[in-house]
């Protein structure tokens, strides 16, 4: 679906005639315009993923400000008499209720990240494998993934194009690769996306999400630490940890600023209390 500058403009008409300000009308057009960046469309599991990464980016009173332009946009939309009904009728994003923590628990370890592969890879479960895979060495949102294709392995990245003609590229390691090719070829899948449900279709967010949950209690791993963004996170924190670029990884991520990025410098509290011990000795 997408916001086109029309859109946008009609958009802050609509903020205009409800007595917003300016400034605000500006904020909020830009919150959806972010949102737009990575969403093809508004959808339910979409919203909530849009809502963890800026809880993982910003300070909780900017979380607030683009969750209160996107709730607007909401209802602009359902306003709307001519356009197609969204599904989302009186849905609205949740706003935090507390300030950012300066330490990022509920993160995966590589503990559990490797337990989680080498358990699926045991009971042969090869799709959730290679979901669990690309997320960990990939750093892609849930949504990118769901678009990767066999063409994009052969070729070793992924080129994902934004509204405003910017390009993201994903990159997969070479290893990665070739174990998932093969996989595709004793399935007889030459090309098309990789990631498909019983129906042939292209598996939700939700659908990843929920199943991931069920993995992770099935193989005694704290279910509150393994969700698609959590992986995204141990990605960042292994890349540094093994090439301190932060400025490369940024530009991995898709972050447009290095400010987004630094977020996933934050450590544990349990990381945080273990380095205390270490160094605070008087």
């Amino acid at each position: 679906m997408g916001a086109s500058q029309e859109d946008l403009d009609q958009f802050g008409i609509y903020l205009k005639k409800k007595g917003v300000a300016r400034n605000t009308i500006i904020a909020y057009q830009s919150a959806v315009r972010q949102y737009y960046l990575h969403y093809p469309e508004l959808t339910v599991e979409h919203l909530q993923e849009y809502k963890r990464d800026l809880i993982q980016n910003y300070q909780a009173s900017t979380v607030n400000a683009k969750i209160y332009g996107i709730n607007k946009y909401l209802k602009y939309r359902n306003s709307l008499q001519d356009a197609p009904p969204l599904s989302l009728d009186k849905y609205h994003v949740p706003t935090v209720r507390r300030q950012q923590k300066t330490f990022a628990d509920n993160v995966i370890s590589n503990e559990d990240y490797e337990r989680l592969k080498k358990r699926l890879k045991e009971d042969q479960n090869d799709f959730w494998y290679f979901v669990v895979r690309f997320l960990g060495a990939t750093g892609a949102r849930v949504s990118e993934l769901v678009q990767i294709k066999a063409e994009h392995l052969k070729l070793g990245y992924m080129d994902l194009y934004s509204k405003g003609g910017k390009i993201r590229r994903i990159y997969f390691p070479d290893a990665l690769c070739e174990e998932c090719l093969q996989w595709l070829k004793a399935k007889g899948v030459t090309s098309g996306f990789i990631f498909l449900n019983r129906q042939g279709k292209q598996i939700t967010p939700r659908g990843i999400n929920s199943q991931l949950k069920q993995f992770a209690r099935r193989y005694d791993i704290d279910p509150a630490t393994v969700y698609p963004h959590s992986f995204r996170h141990l990605y960042a924190k292994n890349f540094l940890m093994k090439f301190n670029d932060i400025s490369l990884l940024a530009d991995l991520l898709g972050h447009e600023s290095i400010e987004t990025t630094k977020i996933y410098l934050t450590q544990t509290s349990s990381e945080q209390k273990a380095l205390i011990d270490k160094i605070i000795l008087w």
